[in-house]
């Protein structure tokens, strides 16, 4: 975060060329800033603010947040997902407070994959930022949306789940118009069957469920 405070100014010649101080957060006022879809998280204790001469101030805290996301999972396991991060501050109305970002979204995206450094089930595609006015109680309110794209990686899935339920339904139609006996076929449909059973278990544990479409891989 960055603010002026035009009250908080001094020249550096009168105090030994010093040209900024850093003091606790507490120090001085600070816009409070709220995430909205934050339902946990976990404050660092850098409480600190650095305040220049001219009465710039800058804050830097980092944050570890979880967040509410509505997932779209018909295309599971290639599908794409979109999460908003809304940071507000309600306290005071746009006549008092007006956030912007500082950074174009070009140069957050590449800031933000630096930081993504894990090789995990997700992959950080896109991200975009959205300044408005949002009104509430008769009154216009400050707010910055930034929209992070995120793209599922599916190769666990497809050698986990895809292949083996693709090859139990060649299996199925091998044996189901072959030459064998009825005897043999039925011992193979019931081995076929109990084996798309653990398949459907193991779909079931696997699949999200914070979505109101199921995914069409498990509908079939």
């Amino acid at each position: 975060q960055e603010w002026k405070n035009t009250l908080a100014t001094w020249d550096p010649q009168d105090f030994c060329n010093i040209s900024r101080i850093i003091l606790p957060t507490n120090t001085y006022w600070s816009p409070p800033i709220f995430i909205l879809e934050r339902v946990n998280g976990q404050n660092s204790n850098l409480d600190y603010t650095v305040v220049t001469h001219n009465g710039s101030f800058n804050c830097t805290q980092p944050l570890q947040v979880t967040l509410t996301c509505s997932l779209m999972i018909l295309k599971f396991p290639f599908d794409t997902q979109m999460c908003n991060l809304t940071i507000a501050s309600f306290l005071y109305p746009a006549t008092d407070l007006i956030m912007k970002t500082r950074r174009s979204p070009a140069e957050m995206m590449k800031d933000s994959q630096s930081y993504f450094l894990t090789d995990g089930e997700w992959k950080f595609t896109n991200l975009s930022i959205i300044e408005y006015m949002e009104q509430l109680d008769n009154e216009l309110f400050s707010m910055v949306t930034y929209v992070i794209s995120m793209e599922r990686r599916p190769t666990l899935y497809v050698l986990n789940l895809i292949l083996p339920t693709c090859a139990l339904y060649l299996l199925d139609m091998a044996v189901l118009f072959g030459p064998s006996s009825l005897e043999e076929k039925i011992s193979f449909q019931i081995a076929i069957i109990l084996g798309s059973s653990m398949l459907a278990v193991i779909l079931n544990n696997i699949l999200p469920t914070s979505s109101n479409k199921p995914p069409v891989i498990g509908t079939h």
